[in-house]
């Protein structure tokens, strides 16, 4: 078993402590363009956790810095659900900021490009919501004692089930059947690139004794033709 111990400065040594969450955004068409404004879609941006906990117990605020041309860039959340709805036409990078009720500990920043568009008949329809989100982890080492405390008391979200509109087991598993079907292939390429230099060389040697035979018979003659 480990040893944790807090250090001078209230760190808590030898203990790593991590917080899985989704982010990313949903997306549906209007069907049509916005008289008023142009506008296209309504989204919404989000963090959430991956697991069903309560993250405003360890994170203060998450900021959301969205495109200068809206009127209020910069979205400040202070409880969940950790999202921002607009409307809008075009695609763009979101900066989010995760800050923590300890201020000890560094804020951590992730990037998302909004995504709006998609190929997909249904999506384009607007009959159903466009989801780009992704599976990530904030990672606490050695965290000082008052986020440890946070870090571990934290509350269910919800009663229900918990769930994301990715399934990322399934994507986890696809991932990993497609690495492993990659390996498998490089494998196989490499291994016909082995037999393929083999025979190479066999025939690079077979050369060799063919003209090293032809150099001594011509070496003969030569002999012979000088007696």
């Amino acid at each position: 078993m480990a040893d944790f111990t807090a250090d001078p400065g209230g760190r808590v040594k030898g203990i790593t402590t991590v917080k899985p969450i989704v982010y990313g955004n949903v997306a549906r068409y209007f069907g049509k363009k916005r008289d008023e404004d142009g506008h296209t879609h309504q989204w919404t941006v989000y963090v959430k956790p991956y697991r069903n906990e309560d993250m405003s117990t360890y994170v203060k605020k998450i900021h959301f810095k969205l495109h200068e041309s809206y009127a209020n860039q910069n979205r400040v959340v202070s409880k969940p659900p950790y999202e921002v709805t607009e409307t809008g036409w075009g695609e763009f990078e979101i900066i989010i900021k995760i800050f923590f009720h300890d201020p000890n500990e560094r804020p951590v920043t992730l990037y998302h490009l909004l995504k709006l568009f998609q190929s997909e008949t249904d999506i384009m329809l607007g009959k159903k919501n466009l989801v780009s989100e992704y599976y990530d982890e904030l990672i606490f080492q050695d965290p000082s004692a008052m986020m440890q405390q946070l870090l571990t008391s934290s509350r269910p979200l919800t009663l229900g089930p918990h769930k994301h509109e990715t399934d990322f087991e399934e994507k986890k598993e696809k991932t990993l059947n497609s690495v492993i079907a990659a390996k498998n292939k490089i494998r196989y390429e490499i291994s016909e690139l082995n037999e393929r230099l083999k025979h190479s060389k066999e025939s690079i040697q077979k050369f060799k004794d063919e003209i090293a035979k032809l150099e001594s018979q011509d070496e003969e003659i030569v002999a012979k033709m000088e007696m």
